[in-house]
């Protein structure tokens, strides 16, 4: 298992590097995550939901994503409450205190995933979850210690040095934790350092010699990753490219995974715009996903995007609006069974001529299928028949009045059209998470939106080559896990 000492230590970076590398040497391993909390989220082959980092990892595995990767996922709907799913499904909505005594049961289900998994797999890779060392969530812990003493697995305790008090975290995490947790750490990694290392080494005898536990590594800062985000929104390099993307921080945004192509375009300059933030001019504006929309949408009227897009609009700008996002750009959001907080309505910014009612049945589906959409050049439409490809995660149903036209046809037995574009073709809405990722998909949105290139980013192609590089700069730590007993009981 590979715990850290605080949240974004990399260990979900480190659990991806440990199953390519093992992926190498033919052995059949899997990663799991007992407990994650995320609104980046995948959809599985068995029809779940789990974290998008659960679904990296099982990329660097070699395997389909499954719900026994991740079988209690938290998805945040405000600062005190959570949409609740087990086993790839929606179970409840619950306040923190709530789904606190809620744990002992949530732990039957995430050692119901471990028993399967161990009866499919030589190799099972377990990352934690924040820090071990939050005291107040021991009692009923699922994702850290509590795991690990329940199956009796050896721990490996990681630590961001970027951060600074690198030392600090192993030491103070360590004083948190109760004796028999104290042993079952085997080791320290060291992440993201950069320097020489002979400066390190003084302080790597003393952790040693303080705690009687080695640094089974130390692994260096790699820059220009693409790796999808579990949380965090991942920085843009601002001024990258002539094409300007904007792109508002709402709240509870969710899936801005979507936007990693983006971001990897050397034609896009692609901006995050948070509150309080002055919005620039753009060619493009996009409404991300939200897992809470209607709220999300407040928060959009307050920080004064409603004249900014009618302006965007007026100057002859396009407007993509993704799940969360394209149901704010209709006439009304209805939520009559308080799916998202408190029942009720919403009035839309009313740029597209749709309507949602939010319903209690989540809709999950890989799809795949074709743009329907392109750009006038003489008498020929470009860009129409580009492949696309994503995933739908959402609880609605949008309806779309005549005078609207779909942006994609799914490849599925009824040939369904989905998404909505205005009568003038400035605005498109659609629920398709995962829109840019194609390279066909995502050459001809930007098109449609007005950038003329003849370059294309191949997500897909990215994240290999970075899951590489991170399993390379692994190695050595694989090596000295291999050296360590495979059990505690072995000690």
């Amino acid at each position: 298992m590979v715990q850290g000492t605080t949240s974004d230590a990399g260990k979900s970076t480190v659990v991806a590097a440990l199953c390519r590398l093992l992926k190498r040497q033919g052995v059949a391993v899997v990663p799991m995550k007992p407990q994650n909390m995320a609104l980046n989220s995948a959809v599985t082959i068995d029809g779940g939901e789990i974290g998008r980092a659960q679904a990296l990892q099982a990329i660097a595995a070699g395997l389909p994503a499954h719900t026994d990767m991740n079988p209690v996922l938290l998805k945040p709907s405000s600062d005190t409450g959570a949409q609740i799913i087990i086993h790839g499904k929606v179970r409840a909505d619950m306040n923190a205190r709530d789904y606190d005594q809620y744990k002992t049961i949530a732990m039957q289900a995430v050692l119901q995933s471990y028993g399967r998994l161990q009866q499919q797999y030589d190799n099972i890779i377990v990352e934690g979850a924040g820090s071990p060392a939050e005291i107040n969530l021991r009692a009923r812990d699922i994702a850290n210690m509590g795991f690990a003493e329940a199956v009796d697995c050896p721990v490996i305790l990681v630590a961001d040095i970027d951060r600074g008090g690198v030392f600090a975290h192993f030491l103070g995490t360590l004083a948190c934790l109760s004796e028999s947790e104290q042993n079952r750490i085997v080791g320290f990694v060291i992440n993201r350092f950069r320097g020489d290392i002979s400066l390190l080494e003084p302080g790597l005898t003393w952790l040693e010699e303080k705690t009687g536990k080695p640094v089974l590594a130390v692994l260096p800062y790699l820059h220009g990753l693409m790796l999808d985000a579990e949380d965090a929104i991942q920085s843009s390099q601002q001024g990258a490219g002539k094409f300007r993307i904007i792109v508002p921080a709402i709240p509870r945004i969710s899936n801005h995974t979507d936007f990693d192509a983006l971001r990897a375009h050397p034609e896009v300059d692609l901006q995050f715009i948070g509150p309080g933030m002055a919005i620039p001019p753009a060619d493009l504006i996009i409404l991300p996903g939200s897992k809470n929309t209607r709220a999300d949408l407040a928060f959009l009227l307050e920080q004064g995007w409603q004249p900014v897009l009618e302006k965007h609009l007026r100057y002859g700008g396009k407007i993509i609006g993704i799940c969360g996002g394209y149901q704010m750009l209709g006439h009304v959001v209805s939520d009559p069974h308080g799916v998202e907080g408190i029942a009720g309505d919403s009035d839309g910014l009313g740029l597209l001529d749709i309507s949602t009612e939010l319903t209690k049945d989540k809709r999950l589906q890989q799809v795949t299928g074709r743009c329907l959409f392109g750009n006038q050049n003489g008498n020929s439409i470009e860009n129409q028949a580009a492949k696309v490809s994503g995933y739908e995660i959402h609880m609605g149903i949008t309806y779309a009045s005549n005078d609207t036209q779909p942006v994609f046809v799914l490849d599925n037995d009824s040939a369904e059209l989905e998404g909505s574009r205005s009568p003038d073709d400035q605005i498109l809405g659609s629920y398709l998470h995962g829109l840019f990722d194609h390279p066909e998909a995502c050459a001809a949105l930007l098109a449609w939106a007005g950038l003329k290139t003849e370059v294309t980013v191949d997500l897909a192609a990215l994240r290999e080559q970075s899951i590489d590089r991170v399993a390379d700069a692994c190695v050595p730590l694989l090596a000295a896990l291999q050296a360590l007993p495979t059990r505690l009981s072995q000690n």
